[in-house]
């Protein structure tokens, strides 16, 4: 049996993101674990910078004046954890998967190490302000596990500049 993958996710896995997921499963039984973060646990000005930056106005200033909800939190995290093992479903040695409590990269460095694991995924949506800063979640793995941490952007082939 192949070293295990992990895969940390904020968006639900879909077709696209199994066929990248596919690619790297070379002999096709590494086992796959799928963790997604309770809280995402984003700054605010990163993220009013990014919704400028992606020309949602509205959505900027709107996100300044939210609060967050630890409950509709998490029933996000599980509602994405169970679309992105159906979605990985059938893939490599098995399909597992864990909601994350606390910061996302953390959860993500941990798994990688008690498992072992051969490869790190970090599956996003493209973050502007981070991913040009190198502060997204891909580079700060990469830094703590001292390993290459690949980085794709949800539902595309496209790989993050990690």
């Amino acid at each position: 049996m192949s070293d295990p993958i992990v895969i940390l996710t904020e968006e639900p896995l879909s077709a696209d993101d199994r066929v990248n997921i596919e690619t790297l499963i070379a002999d096709g039984d590494a086992p796959l674990l799928v963790l997604v973060p309770a809280n995402t646990e984003r700054h605010l000005v990163v993220d009013f910078l990014e919704n400028l930056s992606m020309l949602e106005v509205a959505k900027a200033f709107r996100d300044l004046t939210a609060h967050s909800d630890p409950a509709a939190e998490r029933a996000a995290a599980a509602d994405t954890l169970a679309a992105s093992l159906a979605a990985l479903a059938g893939l490599g040695g098995g399909v597992s998967g864990e909601i994350v409590e606390g910061k996302a990269v953390d959860g993500l460095v941990a798994k990688v190490k008690d498992l072992s694991a051969g490869q790190a995924v970090v599956i996003t949506r493209p973050h502007a302000v981070a991913d040009t800063f190198h502060t997204d979640w891909a580079t700060k793995a990469q830094d703590k596990l001292g390993l290459p941490v690949l980085h794709l952007y949800a539902g595309s082939g496209f790989i993050g500049d990690s």
